[in-house]
């Protein structure tokens, strides 16, 4: 564990993963705000955050407006990365391979699903296509498509990025511009009335702050437990396997989202595939127990079925991760506790955590500097939805 500088900070940061660090760093970049900013992250080599076990995928096919608004700022900061970042020349470019997710609907009311967000993605710039299951033969005769009726492709701003780099200096240049980061556990929080005053450290260390922001990912139930509050995140376990094939495809594999539920990619020269269990149930916050059977059960069967070419793989690589998943309706929870308004959280991403960052850090930044949201209104991801159990409306989620 490590000592902070001081006793006391303008904003305290619960967690320094991708969110952690993106908030941070986009807070030394608001005009007028100069607070003292300090993280506090329990596990410094985020060997087990979910930010560390992400697929570093990025897509406009949503249904709802503003999680494709959030999405196509997430492309442009991804395509313009070294000017967001102030033109450093040591900062790397980011490239967005745009492999784009396919849709695939082998019911006639998921194929109509489909088509309505396909409509509300276009009226926004959006670049997806709705088609047939002879266009989706026509593109990628790979597939076996006896069950399909239709899907939705998009090859615009829509596909794989280096999300382990933006996360690099997003937590990089927050530590240049001032930001403290140090190594600890957050242990308790103190509240008087309804506010925040302190954190105490598992070391015994207090801290006092001014705001304290929940980025603590699937732990942010504990998080806000602390401070008396209440959030519906828990952690549910990801599966991903990367594999070789022994008759690689002519080309780039979209992001294939699968009736079974397995969605599987291009990887490089290589391929890969992830899914939830069948079980899909809440686990401890340290359970990273790695069930075997699901790529010879659920994966494989899926993929070699769809693409007749991959009867024979090999699996190169496989970890699981945590979601930091939303049970209300997995979307994210943003912004005040109504009855502790210091309390900031940015949590229960399910999954849309990585390629949402940009966008989420913005506007958390904001709301912390400025009192608002001033780039994009998030104010319909409210976290205070939750007690009220108003749900976020989002069809297309993975």
């Amino acid at each position: 564990m490590q000592a902070p500088s001081r006793s006391s900070y303008d904003v305290l940061i619960v967690g320094g993963a991708v969110y952690g660090s993106a908030v941070a760093w986009w807070l030394t970049q608001m005009a007028g705000f100069d607070g003292k900013v300090l993280v506090v992250e329990r596990d410094p080599a985020y060997t087990f955050a979910s930010t560390s076990h992400t697929n570093s995928c990025i897509r406009q096919q949503f249904s709802n407006a503003t999680n494709i608004q959030v999405s196509q700022f997430g492309a442009e900061f991804i395509k313009n990365f070294r000017t967001f970042m102030g033109g450093d020349p040591d900062v790397p470019h980011l490239s967005l391979h745009s492999f784009g997710y396919l849709y695939l609907a082998d019911t006639p009311e998921f194929a109509l699903t489909l088509k309505r967000s396909q409509a509300v993605q276009e009226s926004l710039g959006a670049g997806t296509r709705h088609l047939s299951r002879d266009d989706i033969a026509a593109a990628y005769p790979f597939y076996q498509l006896d069950d399909i009726i239709a899907g939705n492709h998009n090859l615009v701003d829509e596909g794989y990025f280096d999300g382990g780099t933006m996360f690099d200096w997003f937590k990089r240049s927050a530590r240049a511009n001032g930001v403290e980061y140090i190594h600890g556990e957050v242990a308790a929080i103190t509240r008087d009335g309804n506010a925040v005053q302190s954190v105490t450290l598992s070391d015994g260390t207090k801290i006092a702050c001014g705001t304290l922001v929940n980025a603590s990912g699937p732990r942010a139930a504990a998080t806000a437990r602390m401070a008396g509050l209440d959030i519906p995140v828990v952690p549910r376990k990801r599966y991903t396997f990367v594999f070789d094939a022994a008759k690689p495809l002519d080309r780039d594999l979209p992001l294939t989202i699968d009736p079974s539920g397995v969605h599987v990619r291009t990887d490089g020269k290589y391929y890969l595939a992830g899914c939830p269990p069948d079980e899909d149930e809440d686990v401890a916050y340290d359970d990273f127990n790695f069930d075997h059977s699901i790529w010879e059960q659920k994966v494989w069967p899926a993929i070699a079925t769809r693409i007749p070419q991959f009867e024979a793989v090999k699996v190169i690589n496989q970890w699981v991760g945590h979601y930091a998943y939303n049970t209300l309706d997995q979307n994210a929870l943003l912004g005040r506790a109504q009855d502790c308004p210091n309390f900031i959280f940015v949590n229960g991403f399910s999954g849309h955590g990585l390629q949402q960052s940009p966008a989420m850090g913005r506007g958390i930044a904001e709301l912390i500097a400025y009192g608002t949201y001033r780039s994009l209104d998030l104010s319909a991801f409210d976290v205070n939805r939750a007690k009220a159990g108003t749900r976020f409306l989002e069809t297309a989620v993975i």
